[in-house]
């Protein structure tokens, strides 16, 4: 080999020996991969007395006996802002006069109040109509709610559909509040029992049974109201004034592309 090519060679080899020494003296430095440890063996679901035997007979759809085609109740275009809520509400309680049961009917009466709603509007035991497409069909669906002894409100929605309206949820509860988030309508309830918790429950349309169902039901915990909360300390200022709450059982202001009033 020639000196030429032995000069060119060296700091090569020379090199080589350096990064091998790098790397093997480098085994304990923060950055290299580490052990976790062992990996927990997945554990799948158990079945519990797997002998039950199968179930015979096939339960009812859920949500079934709230949908009903509201009778003598015409619907122009299929626009539900054009009907009047309390002749809806009337129409319902004078096809079913013996289901005042207090349960997901009227009270009777809440039935006889409805009598007021022309002459004293302030004793309709009806709320403001609210209007939003919980479908998806394009068309406004109309919410109402109803004032009813014991604190009770109820709530049903309403679809058009045919130049009529279809009921397509009922529910009454301890109402606390009433939201609309997207298509969902979300109701929130006194727990009884449980001090210190509601039901918040979040009714979904199911298209392949044509109601609305409660998707999500939960217990949430929620802080005391105003009223269980220890006054202020003797000279301490005193607190501002708190919102209005709104366990009247009477369903939120809405914005305005939501109420017939404002369109």
């Amino acid at each position: 080999m020639s000196p030429h090519r032995r000069s060119r060679t060296t700091p090569l080899v020379a090199a080589g020996t350096l990064l091998l020494a790098g790397l093997l003296g480098g085994c304990g430095d923060a950055g290299d991969l580490r052990s976790a440890g062992p990996t927990p063996t997945a554990v799948g679901p158990v079945r519990l007395w797997p002998d039950l035997p199968p179930v015979t007979t096939p339960p009812n759809d859920y949500g079934e006996s709230d949908t009903e085609r509201v009778p003598g109740v015409e619907v122009p275009g299929d626009d539900v802002h054009k009907v009047d809520a309390v002749k809806v509400v009337q129409a319902e309680a004078s096809a079913h006069p013996d289901s005042y049961s207090g349960a997901d009917g009227l009270y009777e009466e809440t039935v006889r109040q409805l009598d007021a709603c022309g002459s004293a509007p302030a004793k309709c035991p009806v709320l403001k109509p609210y209007y939003r497409d919980l479908t998806g069909d394009g068309k406004d669906d109309l919410v109402v709610g109803i004032k009813m002894p014991g604190q009770q409100t109820a709530v049903r929605v309403y679809m058009p559909e045919k130049g009529g309206l279809t009921r397509i949820m009922s529910t009454s509860d301890q109402i606390v509040s009433v939201e609309l988030a997207g298509r969902d309508l979300v109701t929130r309830a006194v727990s009884a029992g449980i001090p210190g918790y509601e039901y918040r429950t979040a009714w979904s349309w199911d298209d392949q049974q044509r109601v609305m169902l409660p998707q999500r039901d939960e217990i949430i915990r929620v802080k005391p109201r105003a009223s269980q909360e220890p006054g202020p300390a003797a000279g301490a200022p005193e607190p501002p004034a708190a919102a209005p709450d709104p366990r009247d059982g009477v369903l939120p202001d809405a914005p305005d592309d939501l109420t017939a009033a404002d369109r």
